[in-house]
């Protein structure tokens, strides 16, 4: 059994084929995605993006995540009668032979008590690398790998792409596995800069709107 935390890029290429593409039209679309942002939503924003600004260089990973990362997926409101977003849940299932587990940060899902369909994973981070996870985009990439796989035997998600992003700090990295075994990492969005955070918040307000589509209301 591999969990997420062991893998590299490079050894989700040797062991899986995964193949890194830029500017892959999946991401390209999905990370330049206008979606309106209230005055409420907005307020709400500049409020947090001040606090990140005193505070960001201090906090650990779990404060970033009570402090930021957890108002923000609140505001956007993913949550409704079939799909929830699940902290810290364990998933394994098998890839290709290969044994996949982990407790990813965030999953948003199908279903209530129990992850069904996973649709977008959020992976935070404190460093860029380290000794325990040399490599964080991987972690969440691997577990976007395993959610493509249980989803093939879901009508409504077989073979769609899933999506993703992973944190380090103040910068926010979006994510796409395709149904082709390639994958697309946008440049980082710092959270700190006024424009990229509406960006942010845009992103995953479209990711709110793709769910929808995929899944119905």
């Amino acid at each position: 059994m591999a969990t997420f935390k062991s893998w590299t890029r490079e050894k989700l290429k040797d062991r899986f084929g995964l193949t890194r593409v830029y500017d892959h039209p999946n991401l390209v679309n999905w990370i330049s995605s206008e979606v309106e942002i209230t005055t409420f939503e907005l307020e709400n924003l500049q409020f947090w993006r001040k606090g990140m600004l005193k505070y960001i260089d201090y906090w650990n990973e779990e404060e970033v995540k009570l402090k930021f990362i957890g108002n923000l997926i609140t505001l956007v409101g993913y949550d409704n009668n079939d799909i929830s977003c699940f902290a810290e849940r364990y998933i394994s299932g098998m890839v290709d032979g290969e044994e996949l587990s982990g407790t990813p940060d965030l999953i948003i899902a199908v279903g209530k008590q129990e992850v069904k369909a996973p649709l977008f994973f959020l992976h935070e981070y404190k460093k860029e690398l380290d000794n325990d996870t040399p490599d964080p985009a991987a972690q969440c990439l691997s577990a976007m790998l395993l959610a493509y796989q249980l989803n093939l035997n879901i009508p409504k998600m077989a073979e769609k792409s899933i999506f993703g992003a992973y944190v380090v700090g103040r910068n926010w990295f979006f994510m796409v596995l395709n149904n082709d075994k390639s994958y697309s990492i946008s440049d980082a969005f710092v959270s700190t800069h006024e424009d990229d955070l509406l960006k942010i918040y845009m992103i995953m307000k479209a990711t709110k709107i793709m769910i929808k589509n995929i899944w119905g209301e």
